[in-house]
């Protein structure tokens, strides 16, 4: 049966402000300056971007097109304090969505990239007016930050995620103390086989190891690629977190999109160690950015970047010194 091919739009879930120097890791304030204007709490503004697509044609299970989301933004439940520290403007998954034109209730999958706040937290919301809570946490918004009730935003969508990612969420494996929150988590546990799929894609490199910084991924990468919906597969990029996950499909046109996740979150990180000082492993980090700019050239991928600002579509195209540049696609 041929692959599915999809239509797809690219969805901005609102602004966030996140530390300059956090962004960029190790790079010195008088380099990355020169890419980023921090306002004056040292912040710099990148967005949400999400990927919206529908099947072409008629899918035979559902009767009408097949309809995905990737990745899902921070969301509306960070209280008052919260929200003006990451500068949120309101905007959320759920409202491009529908300014999109489609009832969430109809949205089939939610692909997450990995389950850090800005990139899951929307998969789940306060409720409304007449609306019974999915989760309820144990007390009022305590210590945790968890939002004391909550719905799942797209009630009738699986949620895709690499297992070795929910594990560490649940784990709270993180650098950071606040990312993952209980209240984008628990409302799915015990979900597994409806609401929830946990995947367990190959990965790039053996566990344990510690490959050189010239080394390339045993096999190939549909070899470590797994379909989760036909023509839809997910891959591992391990470094800013070990389960996190690129996305990879099919377009009416023919034409290989993935979107990328915080492996590469801006064209301003494009180089070999521009990576975040939120990142579990910045060496792998780098790693996985080689790998998969060098894949995205070979194979003229379009790339749409989670967090860039101005112009999230591009491709990666040799330098002819040994790296890549991003360009408009």
């Amino acid at each position: 049966m041929a692959k599915m091919r999809y239509t797809w739009k690219l969805l901005d879930a609102g602004r966030l402000l996140l530390d300059g120097g956090s962004m960029f890791g190790v790079i010195p304030r008088v380099v990355w300056t020169k890419h980023a204007t921090p306002d004056e709490q040292n912040r710099i503004e990148v967005r949400h971007n999400c990927l919206l697509l529908e099947s072409e044609g008629i899918d035979a299970e559902l009767g009408r097109a097949r309809r995905v989301l990737i990745e899902a933004g921070t969301g509306d439940k960070l209280d008052e304090k919260m929200s003006k520290i990451f500068g949120l403007d309101g905007r959320t998954v759920e409202s491009a969505v529908i300014t999109a034109g489609i009832d969430p209730a109809e949205i089939d999958h939610v692909i997450v990239s990995h389950l850090h706040f800005d990139h899951a937290g929307g998969l789940t919301r306060r409720p409304r007016p007449g609306e019974a809570p999915h989760w309820s946490a144990p007390t009022s918004r305590d210590a945790s930050g968890d939002c004391p009730d909550v719905v799942r935003t797209f009630p009738n969508a699986e949620v895709i995620v690499q297992r070795r990612e929910w594990d560490d969420a649940l784990a709270n494996t993180a650098v950071m103390t606040r990312t993952y929150y209980r209240d984008h988590l628990l409302p799915f546990v015990g979900l597994e086989g409806t609401q929830l799929r946990l995947v367990d894609s190959p990965p790039a490199f053996a566990p344990g190891t510690v490959p050189s910084r010239d080394a390339v991924p045993a096999g190939t990468l549909d070899a470590r690629t797994t379909e989760v919906a036909s023509g839809i597969g997910v891959f591992g990029v391990p470094g800013h977190t070990w389960g996190q996950q690129a996305v990879r499909f099919t377009d009416v046109d023919g034409q290989t999109v993935v979107f990328v996740p915080d492996v590469l979150p801006s064209r301003w990180h494009s180089g070999a160690a521009y990576s975040l000082a939120y990142d579990v492993e910045p060496y792998t980090s780098m790693l996985s950015k080689r790998w998969l700019l060098t894949e995205a050239a070979q194979g003229q991928w379009t790339l749409v970047l989670d967090h860039e600002p101005r112009s999230p579509i591009c491709r990666s195209v040799s330098n002819g010194k040994g790296w890549f540049e991003l360009v408009d696609a």
